[in-house]
Formats: structure tokens, C-alpha cells, sequence
């Protein structure tokens, strides 16, 4: 959850709730939801969040191997397409990773 913290406000999250790797360290994350959608025949839309590397192993890749990772999980699983949000500062990063600009975010926060 610090790294999450690095990103955005994260909460509590137990060890059971959240395992433990080798080094006792999370150092990158990323997740994908797979949405089903009445449109396009039923099909499923990839929307990938949460994606943060710590900030003392950047520069290592570690974002565009999870990016990768999770587009090539939703284009087996059977998406077509795969969506994200970010913040301008971070936009050039996923152009890098093949993704486009479309369309603006809207949000509405309780």
C-alpha cells in the first residue's frame, strides 16, 4: 500500500489481503478489469489502473512491462479494446506504450 501511496491515497490492506513477494517489496503494480458491454455484439472492454512504479526503480522498464503485460492479458481474455486514465504529466509515457489520446475523463468524486 506505500507504493499505491506514491499514486494516489491508498488505504489499510492486510497481508492476506494483499500477499507478500520474495524481497518483502512491491516495487511496481498494475491491474486490468475486464468490463462486459451490450455493444459490439456483447464484447469486453480492458480498463487498466492502478499502474505505479517505485520511485527508486524507475527508469527500468518495469511500467511498460506491466503495461504490456496487462494489454496482451485483455486481448487474450478476448477485449477489444483496452482504456486507461492518467494525468497529463503521464500521458507521454503510455504514447510511448502504443496507447492514443481519445475523447476527455469525466468524474464524479463522493
Amino acid at each position: 500500500m506505500q507504493l499505491l501511496g506514491q499514486l494516489t491515497v491508498a488505504g489499510a490492506v492486510s497481508e492476506e489481503q494483499f500477499g507478500d513477494t520474495e524481497k518483502g517489496q512491491i516495487i511496481a503494480t498494475g491491474s486490468v478489469l475486464i468490463e462486459h458491454k451490450f455493444l459490439r455484439n456483447c464484447g469486453k472492454v480492458g480498463h487498466i489502473e492502478d499502474v505505479v512504479v517505485d520511485q527508486t526503480v524507475r527508469g527500468q522498464r518495469l511500467g511498460q512491462r506491466i503495461i504490456e503485460s496487462l494489454t496482451q492479458f485483455a486481448k487474450d481474455k478476448g477485449c477489444y479494446k483496452v482504456i486507461l486514465d492518467c494525468s497529463v504529466e503521464n500521458a507521454a509515457f503510455y504514447e510511448k506504450c502504443g496507447y492514443k489520446r481519445k475523447e476527455i475523463q469525466m468524474a464524479a468524486y463522493f
